[in-house]
């Protein structure tokens, strides 16, 4: 079992070196004149191919038989399975190896190629021809004539002509028989050195030529095959006069050399023979022997006289290297002399080289058509080089005359592999003609060429090529449908339908498109309209009819050029601007917005107003509209006129659009008191009535309209007891409590009207004098009652906007004790230059008062502050306020205030309370009003006090100042925006100053002394 392993394991290792070697050989035994289909071998197991490692095959194993073209093979070879069978062709041994001489051994050769390339090989197949006996020996003549000398001794012998059969071996002559030998002559078979078998006639009786001078019989030859052949030829004897010497060949055997462009003529050899007889049966006649073969006696000469051999004809060591020339000398007598003369050809170079080409790819009307496509070492042909001549000039070389992607690669001493060697491309180079050399190495060389062609097959490996990867066209707009736009052309180097180019539109194409499939011609099938896309940007593809097709795609850019077919479009048809009416001229009311969808100067849109409107102008390009009058809502409330847009096509196109202008309300009017109509008003208050009787109705207009005009009424002071109480909206005064005895006599309230502004409200306040009693027996004790009581200082209800929850920020706590600290510093020397500026009455009032007037008033000593200003001799004409800064700190979380406070007494003179003028048209201010700032500035000892606008403030303040008799109080809600410009010179409007980072709260109150 282990020897077996062993030697399979040798066997396998030997496969696959012979494999990987790339040539092999494989010899086989056939009879000729087989018949047609007999199985001759199984290459596939015969050359263990079945041994090889399995590899991926792109193709089946393949075998295919390589011989010449016009040649007809002996053999088939099937494909698929590499099983050899005989074909129709007959397999002659005689006929393929004529003229053997020495070799007995007749080979018939092939070649086969195990495809693909992957395993290829080349495989060399030697068929041994065996020999059938299929020809009979035959005599060179059917007639044999032979003279025999009358004293012939008894068993003497005679050569015969030997027969001669072309089959070899025991197929060859075996025997000789001699028919009606008459028992005078016999048969003798010898065999020569050389392996013929001779016949020899023998002399049994004695001769009398006098009594019988010839004699005819018959001799059959047989050959020994199965089933024997014969043939026979007439012997006919005849008995000459004695010749008792035969001749004599001085050398028996002879070798010359003869090259073979020797010239006809020349000499080969000269043989010398002699006879020891004399006269006619001394002379010697020399001829070839009839075993010297047909084509020696044609290439030589015999002179049959002096025995001389030459050239007959032109030698060719190529057809016959060497001859033998058995050569007969002969006096006449039965018994010549054999001499053998071996002539070799020796070679000359007088050949050229043979190209043999042996297609493995069929060639088609002589050209091989290969695929560009082909795979590297792709092998087209078997190329076999040969050359008759000898030695070095036989050595035969091949190679190709030029640089082709193609090679020869040796396989065996002769024989050579044209494969490819690079990538072919059919549109570099679309055929080849190789032209294959063969030269050998005598002096000089012999050269031979060969053309062989190859043409390329087209494979389609080359995709479309725009000429334009990228095409850019520009088009009008409004194009009538199917208009041309550009050809999109692109080529492909291959060839046939590998080159048909069919165009189409990618799918990102639009339906406004359409592009010609065979022409490449774009169009618009649509109208194109610039204002809903004014760039298309779509891909083409160029698409060849190959197999498989390949697709090349361009990018198409189409950009629509505008025309002036739009135009100008308004945002909106009408156009209502809502303007404030403290608006300054030349100041922006609105901003008129144009399109056209047009471009350029298409699109360039101009405004204008039409109907010459000199109240407003309007920017052309901007479309700002700005007035050129003040406007006042009380005078008109709205202006309207149309306005034009015009491009700047060359035929230009315009549109119109209505505008009103709004003027809207300003909050630039206070709250007028209509009832009371005065400070010195009263109303009787019944002490039995109810609570929640409406007492009295504060009526106050504004000439203001929405929110500007809307009233909301509160009692700032004076009500200390909280005996009456207000409704804010209708202005309605109700009883809270019921009247006691103690309630009875003068209420003097101070009602605030203020109205919802934005972003500042106004107000104004007004006394409100209650008279508590049953009746009113005397008016002017009464009035002059009220004139008292408004000297007579009133607590009052402060009012303040509460703020957010101060930040616990550090940094902000800082800097409001910061800016507290300065506040501090800052009232205490205001208060120290308004005391030293006071009058000297003034100081002596206050020295007597003992200060009471920089005492905040309490509801508890009301009534003792009361008596004690009934005791003073005050001046009719001054009226003490004091305004008090309270600084709020923001570390109370419950809102109290800790206040640091400066009173400043303020003298007011008294004035006549102008009554409201319902025929006057409202303005901001009332040019008929005395000009308190003027008045606080001439008539007060102290210098105004301003609170800057840098003055961190998040509150509003209210500064209420109590007026003359005869005059309504008008204060602001915020400090901000006060105009020094003011036509009122009395009013004080509502003001507020910018927030800063700084938040301190800061409220201003009025302390009434």
């Amino acid at each position: 079992m282990d020897l077996l392993s062993g030697t399979y394991i040798f066997a396998v290792l030997l496969a696959c070196v012979v494999f990987q070697s790339g040539a092999q050989e494989k010899n086989y035994t056939i009879r000729e004149e087989m018949p047609e289909n007999v199985l001759i071998g199984d290459l596939l197991k015969d050359l263990n191919l079945s041994l090889i490692p399995d590899k991926s095959l792109t193709t089946p194993m393949q075998f295919k038989l390589v011989y010449k073209t016009g040649d007809v093979p002996l053999i088939r070879i099937e494909e698929g399975t590499g099983e050899i069978f005989t074909t129709g062709a007959r397999i002659d041994r005689e006929k393929l190896c004529a003229g053997i001489i020495v070799d007995t051994h007749c080979f018939y050769e092939v070649e086969v190629a195990v495809l693909p390339d992957e395993i290829f090989r080349l495989v060399k197949i030697r068929f041994l021809i065996e020999d059938i006996n299929d020809n009979a020996p035959l005599f060179p003549a059917t007639v044999i004539n032979i003279s025999i000398p009358e004293n012939s001794a008894i068993n003497s012998r005679y050569a015969l002509p030997a027969a001669i059969d072309p089959d070899t071996g025991i197929n060859g002559v075996q025997n000789y028989q001699l028919i009606k030998g008459q028992n005078i002559f016999g048969l003798d078979i010898i065999e020569t050195p050389e392996g013929e078998k001779m016949p020899q006639l023998i002399v049994q009786k004695e001769l009398d030529r006098e009594e019988k001078d010839t004699y005819v019989m018959k001799v059959k030859v047989e050959d020994g095959g199965f089933p024997q052949r014969s043939s026979t030829a007439i012997l006919q004897v005849s008995v000459a006069d004695t010749n008792d010497n035969h001749p004599v060949f001085k050398e028996d055997e002879i070798e010359v050399s003869i090259p073979e462009n020797a010239p006809v003529g020349s000499s080969v050899t000269q043989l010398h023979a002699t006879d020891a007889d004399i006269g006619e049966n001394a002379r010697i006649h020399f001829y070839f022997s009839s075993l010297v073969s047909s084509v020696a006696k044609r290439l030589f000469h015999l002179n049959s006289t002096t025995g001389l051999i030459t050239v007959k004809e032109p030698l060719d060591r190529e057809e016959s290297p060497n001859h033998k020339l058995l050569v007969l000398a002969s006096d006449g007598g039965l018994m010549p002399a054999r001499a053998m003369v071996l002539v070799n050809v020796t070679d000359v170079n007088d050949n050229v080289p043979l190209i043999d080409i042996r297609y493995i790819i069929n060639p088609i009307n002589g050209t091989v058509v290969l695929s560009e496509n082909a795979p590297l070492n792709t092998k087209i042909a078997l190329i076999t080089v040969t050359d008759k001549d000898a030695d070095h000039n036989g050595r035969v070389t091949c190679f190709t005359d030029h640089e082709v992607p193609f090679r020869l690669r040796p396989v065996f001493s002769n024989q050579f592999l044209l494969e490819t060697a690079a990538y072919l491309d059919y549109e570099s180079t679309r055929e080849y003609a190789i032209k294959l050399l063969a030269s050998d190495a005598g002096k000089p060389p012999l050269n031979q060429s060969s053309m062989l062609l190859i043409k390329l097959k087209d494979e389609n490996d080359n995709a479309p090529v725009f000429t334009q990867p990228f095409i850019s066209l520009s088009v009008p707009e409004n194009n009538s449908p199917g208009t041309q736009l550009t050809k999109i052309s692109a080529t492909d180097a291959d060839t046939g339908r590998n080159a048909e180019i069919h165009y189409l539109l990618g799918i990102d194409a639009p339906s406004e498109f359409n592009l010609d499939h065979r022409t490449g011609i774009l169009t618009a099938v649509k109208k194109l309209d610039r204002e809903k896309q004014e760039k298309y940007s779509f891909t083409v593809l160029a698409k060849d009819n190959g197999m498989p097709s390949l697709i090349t795609n361009a990018t198409v850019l189409v950009t629509i050029l505008d025309q002036n077919d739009n135009s100008p479009v308004f945002t909106h048809n009408e156009y209502n601007f809502y303007v404030p009416e403290n608006l300054p001229r030349h100041g922006t009311v609105g901003l008129i917005t144009v399109t056209d969808p047009d471009y350029g100067e298409n699109s360039a849109v101009t405004l204008s107003i039409l109907d010459a409107n000199d109240d407003f102008t309007i920017d052309p390009q901007s479309g700002v509209i700005q007035p050129n009058i003040s406007f006042d809502r009380e005078k008109q409330e709205s202006y309207t006129f149309n306005v034009k847009a015009e491009d700047g096509g060359r035929v230009s196109h315009s549109s119109t659009a209505k505008v009103t202008i709004n003027v809207v309300d300003v909050n630039d009017n206070k709250p007028v008191f209509v009832v009371p109509p005065s400070n010195y008003s009263f109303e009787l208050v019944s002490p039995s009535a109810n609570p929640g009787t409406v007492v009295f109705t504060v009526v106050a207009i504004d000439n203001d309209t929405g929110m500007n005009a809307e009233l909301r009424y509160s009692i700032l002071g004076g009500n200390t007891k909280g005996l009456f109480m207000i409704d804010q909206t209708t202005g309605n005064i109700t009883l809270k409590e019921k009247c006691v005895l103690a309630d009875l006599g003068l209420h003097k309230l101070i009602v605030k009207a203020k109205d919802l502004g934005q972003p500042d409200s106004l107000f104004s306040v007004i006394n409100v004098n209650l008279f508590v009693n049953e009746s009113m027996t005397n008016a002017t004790l009464i009035y002059e009652l009220v004139r008292k009581n408004i000297e007579i200082p009133v607590t009052q209800n402060v009012e303040t906007t509460h703020t957010s929850s101060p930040s616990s920020d550090y940094v902000k706590i800082m800097v409001a004790i910061v800016a507290g600290t300065i506040t501090v510093i800052l009232v205490i020397f205001i208060t120290a230059v308004v005391r030293c500026r006071q009058s000297p009455h003034l100081k002596a009032a206050q020295k007597n008062k003992q200060n009471s007037e920089w005492v905040t008033p309490n509801p508890e000593n009301r009534q003792m502050m009361m008596m004690k200003k009934k005791k003073k001799h005050t001046p009719k004409n001054l009226l003490l306020n004091f305004v008090t800064i309270e600084e709020a700190k923001a570390d109370d979380a419950d809102n109290d205030r800790n206040t640091v406070t400066l009173d400043l007494p303020v003298e007011l003179e008294e004035q006549t309370m102008v009554k409201y003028n319902w025929g006057t048209t409202p303005t901001t201010f009332k040019p008929d009003s005395p000009d308190l700032a003027q008045h606080y500035k001439s008539a007060s000892p102290q210098p105004a006090f301003q609170i800057q606008p840098e003055t961190p403030l998040n509150l509003k303040h209210h500064i209420i100042q109590e007026l003359p008799l005869d005059n309504t109080f008008v204060g602001c809600d915020s400090i901000s925006k006060c105009s020094s410009s003011s036509s009122d010179p009395y009013s004080i409007s509502e003001c507020s100053y910018p927030v800063t980072n700084i938040k301190t709260p800061v409220s201003v109150h009025t302390r009434l002394t």
